[in-house]
């Protein structure tokens, strides 16, 4: 009698194991690791009656790839890709850290001067589920001032590749204005990556439908850029 219990017992014993070991495996395994969270950092600029009225550049810090947006206020929203160099990225990074990524800027940012209207301007950090931005006007503050310069400087870039683009396939007698203004901005070192504007440049230098100064200066251009001095 004693050895039939033992035996059934140790069968209980052994069933429970078995149909519990599946359930606790699945219970027990590592859950995956969650993926990193990558930050996001984007600067908008809204001047009504300006042009253009509305900016909106995003870069991440983990990718080439960023959008901007250059409209006025009334027209179709809708960004477009373009990409920022590993480099320029760290940079904007670096200055958004010093700025301690917005948090808490808004009464240190601003100016708060009675000074005229140019327009508000917004720095946003995004990572995860983490979130911060501030507002200004106006700024002293050094950091402030070189991150909105990249920013303003890159989308007067895209401004720029855009206006060429839209001459060489409906005014080709303009590309030449087109071009000056592109020297203009190069001259005065407002354009954060120029070398974006190699592959139009070369197309411009390159096609005998422009007329023969715009294709010099386009030549004369890319040439600049690819060695600068």
């Amino acid at each position: 009698m004693k050895t039939c219990l033992m035996r059934f017992i140790l069968l209980a014993g052994l069933a429970s194991v078995l149909l519990s070991s599946p359930a606790e495996a699945v219970a027990s395994a590592p859950s995956p690791a969650p993926a990193p969270a990558h930050a996001k950092l984007s600067y908008r600029r809204i001047f009504k009656s300006s042009s253009p009225e509305f900016i909106e550049i995003v870069v991440r810090d983990d990718s080439d790839a960023a959008t901007y947006e250059i409209r006025q206020l009334d027209e179709e929203p809708g960004a477009s890709p373009f990409e920022v160099s590993a480099p320029l990225r760290e940079k904007m990074f670096e200055l958004a850290a010093q700025l301690k990524y917005f948090q808490g800027q808004d009464q240190y940012l601003d100016v708060h001067r009675r000074i005229a209207n140019l327009g508000e301007k917004t720095f946003r950090w995004e990572k995860g589920t983490e979130s911060h931005e501030t507002k200004f006007n106006y700024t002293l503050n050094s950091a402030a001032s070189q991150l909105m310069q990249i920013f303003e400087g890159l989308a007067r870039q895209q401004e720029l590749v855009a206006l060429l683009e839209r001459r060489m396939k409906y005014d080709r007698l303009g590309i030449n204005d087109a071009l000056l203004q592109f020297e203009t901005d190069l001259n005065h070192k407002l354009l954060p990556e120029p070398q974006r504007a190699l592959p139009t440049l070369d197309q411009i230098a390159g096609d005998s439908r422009f007329v023969q100064v715009g294709r010099q200066r386009a030549r004369a251009l890319a040439e600049r850029i690819r060695h600068p001095s």
